[in-house]
């Protein structure tokens, strides 16, 4: 292919990178809005997804532009198609953002210091990390990393059923509070689902570099 072909899918991935920033930081802002039932910071989550959504449009726009003008075929079709895909999980990360911020507007009815929190902060650093991953490994075509992404998802589900346990024994001792640790089981069931989307991206990298679809295999059947 062309050196502008080139090019324009290495214009596409730095603004993958530019979006899956926003949206991991977005992730990050209402984890922490959760913690201090912070509702301004939660709102400035919720008003900056217009700035994702923009930002997957373009990329979009950018993909469908290059599939009409290059018409690629094989390996290269399948660069665009994926970073079409990826695209638009990011965007879901950022709308998973939002899922959590909205969750402090209840949260904060019950009063900092009348509940038992959950410390999301290992959960949501695992899943951010593994989503930083996976877009690691499609910019430079690791898929090493990408395998290594996947093998992380059992870590958050653990955390996952963990929150979940925690969860039904506050909501049996304290019933009063059940809105309360339903917002959180909401927060802990969006955290597991970035993971999820970066196990997607992963799978999706690995059709890239090797032409080899491995979504629903078995781990044994992915090496």
């Amino acid at each position: 292919m062309t050196v502008h072909f080139i090019s324009e899918i290495e214009n596409l991935n730095m603004l993958l990178l530019e979006v899956t920033s926003k949206a991991e930081h977005a992730v990050y802002q209402a984890i922490q809005a959760t913690l201090s039932h912070d509702v301004p910071r939660a709102q400035k989550v919720i008003d900056s997804d217009d700035d994702i959504d923009a930002a997957e449009i373009r990329i979009e726009e950018e993909c469908l532009k290059i599939l009409a003008l290059y018409q690629p075929v094989a390996g290269d079709l399948r660069k665009v198609i994926t970073i079409l895909k990826v695209n638009n999980e990011i965007e879901r990360v950022g709308d998973l953002a939002v899922n959590i911020a909205e969750r402090v507007f209840d949260m904060a009815s019950y009063g900092e210091n009348t509940v038992e929190k959950i410390d999301f902060e290992e959960m949501m650093s695992k899943a951010c990390g593994m989503l930083k991953k996976s877009i690691d490994s499609l910019t430079y075509h690791d898929i090493e990393t990408a395998a290594e992404v996947i093998s992380l998802d059992d870590e958050v589900d653990k955390l996952h059923h963990d929150a979940y346990l925690f969860v039904r024994e506050k909501m049996l001792k304290y019933p009063v509070q059940a809105g309360y640790y339903l917002d959180c089981l909401t927060i802990s069931r969006c955290l597991e689902r970035i993971a999820d989307i970066a196990t997607n991206i992963s799978e999706d990298v690995i059709y890239m570099e090797q032409g080899k679809i491995v979504r629903h295999l078995h781990e044994g059947e992915q090496k």
